[in-house]
């Protein structure tokens, strides 16, 4: 996708998204928890409890939160959670199947997100597991690193910074 290239469609969760949230969830979560040697039942058991908890801890921390479906070709994409705060916003989650990352879409979806942000006149923030994969894309989109909690680091994009 190329970088002007506009942000795919997104429409609210609906109750009928669940396998496919759990599906993505296993997707992000599932190949760092099989290199534990679990056997697979106690890994689906795990990813399940992690998935009910993630799904729960979302919605009590952020009850007026978006939680929407990316759609490509009119089918369920990735995820993205949303948090428009009155000092800040908040990037709680992006995910992507397998099959859509490495091609433009999270960025098209991140810049979008921040002409939003600066538009409404506030800093995006996100949190990234220190030294991941997605922290270098943050990087490249002007995010910089405000603080850290444990094994993450909390990163912003300010209009003012570009």
């Amino acid at each position: 996708m190329p970088a002007d290239a506009p942000s795919p469609p997104l429409r609210p969760e609906e109750p009928g998204d669940e396998a496919f949230l759990r599906a993505l969830f296993d997707s992000t979560r599932g190949a760092e928890l099989a290199a534990s040697g679990l056997p697979a039942e106690t890994l689906e058991t795990l990813l399940q409890m992690q998935f009910k908890a993630q799904q729960q801890g979302y919605r009590a921390s952020f009850p007026d939160g978006e939680f929407l479906i990316v759609l490509l070709r009119g089918k369920p994409a990735g995820r993205m959670v949303i948090h428009r705060g009155p000092a800040a916003w908040a990037l709680v989650d992006i995910a992507l199947l397998p099959e859509h990352r490495g091609q433009g879409i999270g960025t098209a979806l991140i810049q979008k997100l921040c002409a939003e942000a600066a538009a409404a006149g506030r800093p995006l923030q996100l949190s990234v597991i220190k030294g991941a994969r997605p922290a270098r894309l943050y990087q490249r989109l002007g995010f910089v690193k405000i603080g850290e909690s444990g094994p993450r680091d909390w990163m912003e994009w300010r209009a003012v910074c570009h």
